[in-house]
């Protein structure tokens, strides 16, 4: 019988064979990444810009977010899933966070929820309430005009030293993985080599125990330009307009459908299309 993969199974990959994550935000997405055979599904933020139409993560709402959700938890069975606290269902208080992630389980039926940034009140928390927590440092798409872009991060010693001990005090207030995003290699492995659980790499080097990315990247969904840490290992996104062209130019052509594409009809019905057994026409009646 399969069965999902759990929070202290993850936990215990540190150092082990390398975890896979994907992100996915519907049932197709979510087929794709079991029969991938990730660790973990990610119900991420990117959400909003991937499928959503959005230039930032900032414009996703919580029940956006769950309503995604449910789609993945229903169409897989074998990953670990994951969903994102999107952005202003965490940083208000405490008590909104705990609430939010009552929410994703309880609605959605996720088993961990992420957050980004050093919230290790907000991380204490919801482990308390029994919510598992994956923590999210370095590039945080969330703080995007803080950071001024999608910036690199950790790149002076006194961001590095901030990186390290809040990577630490992420661990120590329960979060059971770490996403390193966006931080130069040598910060990776640092960090990595640091924690007790494990960090998962998305634009951080080869050091993490797990790698990350964006499926519509993965497969040349998205349009380019991509960012330099992804390799796109299909180009669905050019095939897929090519055949949406092909079909269009054959509808105005007349050349779909043909008449082996339709439907018959059986011939003790064909009296309807000759006349017998119509309706009498209908005749106006003067006002």
């Amino acid at each position: 019988m399969r069965r999902r993969k759990t929070v202290p199974e993850i936990r215990a990959a540190s150092g082990r064979e390398p975890l896979v994550m994907l992100t996915a935000y519907d049932a197709p997405t979510a087929r794709w990444g079991e029969a991938a055979g990730a660790d973990m599904l990610l119900v991420g933020d990117s959400l909003a810009m991937v499928v959503l139409g959005h230039e930032t993560t900032l414009d996703v709402t919580l029940d956006e977010m769950i309503h995604h959700a449910r789609a993945v938890v229903r169409a897989s069975a074998t990953p670990l899933v994951v969903g994102d606290l999107p952005f202003g269902s965490y940083q208000v208080s405490v008590e909104a966070t705990v609430a939010a992630g009552v929410r994703y389980l309880r609605e959605a039926g996720v088993q961990a929820v992420k957050l980004e940034g050093a919230w290790p009140d907000r991380v204490r928390a919801l482990v308390r309430a029994g919510i598992p927590v994956m923590g999210h440092l370095g590039l945080t798409p969330q703080s995007v005009h803080a950071m001024g872009g999608y910036r690199v991060q950790a790149r002076t010693e006194a961001a590095v030293r901030e990186l390290l001990g809040d990577a630490v005090r992420l661990e120590a207030a329960g979060c059971f993985a770490l996403v390193l995003e966006g931080v130069p290699s040598e910060v990776a492995a640092a960090v990595t080599d640091r924690l007790g659980v494990p960090t998962i790499g998305i634009g951080a080097g080869p050091a993490c125990d797990g790698q990350v990315l964006v499926v519509h990247d993965l497969l040349g969904i998205s349009p380019p330009p991509r960012p330099r840490f992804v390799r796109p290992y299909a180009l669905l996104g050019q095939a897929a307009a090519d055949a949406l062209r092909r079909w269009a130019a054959d509808v105005r052509a007349r050349r779909v459908p043909t008449a082996e594409q339709g439907y018959r009809l059986p011939a003790a019905a064909g009296r309807a299309l000759t006349g017998a057994g119509t309706h009498p026409p209908i005749r106006e009646v003067a006002p």
